[in-house]
């Protein structure tokens, strides 16, 4: 592996080729995971592309005109300390946001590496290029920083709330069905044990089995109700993950306060613990879900507070 400081002009040439060329399907990659959603980005990203194979095109007419037919294979990787990008694969899996952000990091680094390369050139005519490179590039990473102004009013409007409506279908509503059955499903069984035993520590042992086994469980279900190919949810992974850890972060947050020695001041901690979380949960359907907030405080409470009382009265009997 070299450094970029011992390239030859040749190499220099090769590898500026090869970068355009990746950048290009890159932009590629990022039109067509967006065009479903968000057309009029994946229209600029298009553009883009089209715009990285033109400067491949100036790049190898320079090189034949320089050095002949016979082009060298160097990649990004082979040269030490190079900039380097995620796979394409990885690339599409970015929203909307993180695209525009990922391609303005993109030209900032094609930019100065036309530049360093443009300062070790010896070859006028390919210094000029490089130079005229570097300054295109400029203008694409102020382009890709205004990617939002490119587009109208109303399509910006109508991609960010497609954004949002991804966003509450990947993470908001596997989130808040994990938290809401870690938060009142655990219930029963913490204070039927709790009651029924008056020993904090074997409360606490039984509240972490069950958020814990309610998180493995509740992960799985999700990642395999749908792949999200037809839906639009996300891949199942990040779907039951966060489902998975949510659902355990509801039931360990009443367990936790039978840590504390003491029977009733662990009880009435554990108590407030369950408000706070009837209450969030009330708030995030509110927020995300478009529910009033007192129809979705008195269904989440009511719920609560059934399955609160049925574990107080089994471990009471």
């Amino acid at each position: 592996m070299k450094r970029f400081s011992e390239l030859s002009e040749q190499e220099v040439l090769a590898l500026a080729i090869t970068s355009e060329d990746e950048d290009s399907r890159i932009y590629r990659g990022f039109a067509m995971g967006l065009r479903a959603h968000y057309p009029a980005s994946a229209k600029v990203f298009d553009e883009m592309a089209e715009e990285e194979v033109r400067h491949r095109g100036m790049l190898i007419d320079l090189y034949r005109q320089k050095f002949g037919e016979y082009l060298p294979l160097i990649r990004r990787q082979d040269v030490k300390g190079f900039i380097q990008h995620k796979p394409l694969w990885l690339a599409q899996t970015l929203g909307v946001e993180e695209t525009r952000k990922y391609a303005e990091n993109m030209e900032f680094e094609a930019e100065r590496f036309y530049r360093r390369a443009a300062d070790s050139a010896r070859d006028a005519s390919i210094r000029k290029l490089l130079m005229e490179l570097a300054e295109i590039e400029a203008q694409h990473e102020d382009l890709a920083h205004k990617l939002g102004d490119r587009i109208s009013k109303s399509d910006r409007a109508e991609e960010d709330e497609m954004a949002r409506r991804m966003f509450v279908l990947q993470y908001v509503q596997p989130g808040l069905a994990g938290l809401m059955d870690g938060s009142v499903s655990t219930l029963a069984p913490l204070f039927a044990a709790a009651f029924a035993t008056h020993n904090t520590w074997e409360t606490f042992l039984v509240g972490m089995a069950a958020s814990v086994g309610a998180g493995i469980s509740m992960g799985f279900a999700e990642a395999l109700s749908d792949d999200g190919s037809l839906t639009g949810r996300g891949t199942p992974w990040i779907r039951g993950t966060v489902c998975g850890i949510m659902t355990a972060i509801g039931g360990l947050g009443h367990t936790l306060p039978y840590l504390i020695p003491n029977f009733w001041t662990a009880t009435a901690v554990a108590i407030a613990v369950v408000a706070v979380e009837l209450v969030t949960i009330s708030w995030i359907r509110h927020r995300f879900m478009d529910t009033p907030f007192l129809a979705a405080t008195f269904q989440v409470v009511v719920g609560g507070v059934l399955v609160f009382l049925a574990g107080i009265l089994i471990g009471s009997s």
